[in-house]
């Protein structure tokens, strides 16, 4: 069963609270790296009890590999170009994920299609620089979201955290915060708007997870409180 197969109609607690510990975060990334750096200084700063003992990247010259390891972080690399295809590369990216015992998938900037086994469902998320469904889907990343924006002259934007499942930008919203786009914005300064609220949006929805403060209904997250995210 994929994530996307689940029916819609049920109630799914998908996240086993995790108060005694801290979460352990595998991030996976394909470029930069600074949503992992993100993190690693929500964590320093007190602000996310978590841990980060996998960082998996799919590019194997990306900035990222060498903040992670800067950082003292475990860091693989693996290609979807050196696997068959996609569920070979997602077996091997999910295998190791199992063997560092990893309670949450965070991708962050990770361009690779994924294939999320039955032990991984709901336990894969994403975040995405537009608000879904707005400039989404395959093709639709990085600048490519914020100048498709630009072009269509949106006066809102902003990011969205949603479960991911076999399909580009497909899964069940988290949460999403927004930006005002201002008269004369670009593509680069659009970017840097809407990271400062990922910055914030991205830990938040770790913790509601970890939490497990989150109920599914009708593919509409919903805090325990029973107020939509």
């Amino acid at each position: 069963m994929t994530p996307s197969a689940v029916d819609s109609t049920c109630n799914l607690l998908p996240f086993s609270p995790i108060t005694n510990r801290p979460i352990r975060l595998g991030v996976l990334i394909s470029g930069g790296g600074t949503t992992l750096l993100n993190f690693l200084d929500q964590i320093r700063r007190g602000h996310l009890a978590a841990e980060v003992p996998l960082v998996i990247a799919s590019q194997k010259n990306c900035n990222g590999i060498a903040r992670a390891r800067d950082a003292g972080l475990e860091c693989i690399v693996l290609r979807p170009r050196d696997y068959a295809n996609v569920q070979d590369f997602s077996q091997a990216v999910f295998h190791e994920l199992r063997n560092a015992r990893i309670d949450l998938v965070t991708l962050a900037g990770f361009l690779s299609l994924l294939h999320v086994p039955d032990d991984f469902l709901w336990r894969v998320i994403n975040i995405h620089p537009s608000l879904i469904p707005a400039f989404c889907g395959h093709g639709f990343y990085g600048d490519h979201v914020h100048e498709a924006a630009i072009q269509r002259g949106v006066k809102i934007s902003g990011c969205t955290v949603h479960f991911a499942d076999n399909e580009y930008d497909h899964g069940a919203i988290i949460l999403q915060q927004t930006v005002h786009v201002p008269d004369g914005c670009t593509a680069d300064s659009l970017s840097a708007l809407v990271f400062e609220q990922e910055k914030t949006a991205y830990p938040e929805a770790v913790r509601q997870l970890a939490a497990g403060r989150l109920t599914i209904q009708n593919r509409r997250t919903v805090l325990m409180d029973g107020r939509p995210t």
